[in-house]
């Protein structure tokens, strides 16, 4: 940025979305718009589990469950040592650098093409492993790609709307939580029809959610879009 003549009247870490003002809203609207995304898998969590939500519940408030979840390297690595670190890297970092020269909505969709390359050392994970063919392996990381991609482009544009890391972050680690939606599985359900209806609902509410939920009036004064040359698309 200093070789490119980018100036920055902001300090570092703002820019990389680590601030005060707005941090609430920031923390709360863009976590709800993904469970929002998220309505199918629940309704069909609650409909297989009705007593699911009661006894996560109680996990959450368990003192003990909590000191389990942090002595599980596995769950450590998923919920809070790969969102807080990529999403500083991949968005917190990387779309500063990006946005001055290709501007936000370029960046939104450049960005993610990191991120999803990132993780092709799974190829090498699952070769060592040897469980699956090297056609299964690449399959596999190529619908990875696609996803970790697209998911990629949301919490760009979370990031560049809210000028926060936090609801990136937290955003990752409700999708690590969820995993993939299943909707073969849906599709199979004695209830399928209703399952449907709440996948569809998730998705078009979504929609209809993204751009109000993310309004920067929420944010306040969001330090990366002042390197943005006009027009200002995202921000």
């Amino acid at each position: 940025m200093h070789w490119a003549g980018v100036s920055v009247n902001v300090p570092v870490w703002e820019l990389m979305g680590v601030r005060v003002e707005g941090f609430l809203p920031a923390a709360i609207l863009p976590l709800l718009l993904t469970m929002v995304f998220y309505l199918g898998p629940l309704v069909h969590c609650a409909i297989d589990n009705p007593d699911g939500f009661t006894v996560d519940l109680q996990s959450v408030l368990d003192v003990e469950s909590w000191k389990l979840c942090v002595r599980d390297a596995v769950w450590l690595r998923n919920q809070l040592v790969a969102p807080v670190t990529e999403e500083l890297v991949f968005r917190g970092a990387m779309l500063p650098m990006l946005v001055p020269c290709t501007g936000p909505t370029a960046a939104v969709f450049t960005a993610p093409l990191f991120f999803g390359v990132a993780h092709f050392h799974h190829i090498i994970e699952q070769r060592r492993l040897g469980k699956d063919s090297m056609s299964i392996i690449l399959l596999v990381a190529g619908m990875q790609f696609l996803y970790t991609t697209v998911f990629g482009a949301f919490t760009a544009f979370v990031f560049l709307r809210t000028g926060h890391v936090v609801g990136p972050v937290l955003c990752h680690s409700f999708c690590n939580s969820q995993g993939l939606p299943d909707l073969s599985s849906a599709l199979h359900h004695p209830q399928h029809s209703a399952l449907l209806f709440s996948y569809l609902m998730g998705v078009l509410l979504f929609l209809l959610l993204l751009f109000p939920l993310t309004d920067p009036f929420f944010y306040g004064t969001i330090p990366v879009c002042s390197l943005a040359p006009p027009p200002e698309a995202v921000c």
